[in-house]
């Protein structure tokens, strides 16, 4: 795997989706249940990691180490100091992180990459590819955009990569519109009592 050290967003989006796959956070229980569901999550997230490159699948003992990986990245986006983001991120990079490179891109611009070595466990490139993302997150955007969601009885956690940095849930389309529906519904029992009584 040939990760971008530019695209910060792609590693750090991958992060807060995995943090965000643990019973701790889904009311639903484990996301990644079996190897098959970690081939979804890879999928939706783009990803085509060489460790499951030619066909192979991620297998129950790759399921484990991602699982395992998941706790680890949450420790860092709960990190306290961007001191213990920055040690936890690099030995993340280290695992199978080969060192950077350029190369050009498909616009013939030389970007920095990392590379992962040859025989790297899934686990461990998904960790380059995250270590990279929240070095850059944290570089580019600061230690304040690492974010506990702000829905009621929500565990999640998330690395805020967008522009106006203004996100607010780990997860938009769920935490966000079961809020606007928790707020919408007090607003009509509201409006409800304080309509005027027939007689």
């Amino acid at each position: 795997m040939k990760i971008d050290f530019s695209d910060y967003a792609l590693g750090a989006g991958v992060a807060t989706g995995l943090v965000n796959t643990s019973p701790a956070v889904r009311s639903s229980g484990e996301i990644l249940a079996t190897p098959a569901a970690l081939t979804r999550f890879l999928t939706e997230h783009g990803i085509p990691p060489d460790a499951v490159a030619h066909g192979r699948r991620p297998t129950e003992e790759d399921l484990g180490q991602v699982r395992t990986l998941r706790q680890e990245v949450r420790t860092i986006l709960e990190a306290a100091t961007e001191e213990d983001v920055v040690n936890a991120a690099t030995a993340l990079v280290a695992r199978a992180g080969t060192g950077a490179s350029l190369y050009r891109d498909a616009n013939g611009r030389w970007q920095w990459y990392i590379a992962t070595s040859s025989n790297a466990s899934l686990a461990d490139e998904l960790a380059v590819l995250m270590g990279t993302g929240l070095l850059g997150a944290l570089r580019t955007l600061s230690h304040d955009r690492f974010r506990h969601c702000t829905a009621p009885a929500c565990n999640g956690m998330f690395v805020d990569t967008s522009k106006a940095g203004r996100r607010r849930y780990c997860m938009p389309d769920i935490c966000g519109n079961r809020r606007n529906v928790a707020n919408y519904r007090a607003r009509k029992l509201t409006d409800t009592k304080d309509a005027p009584q027939d007689p």
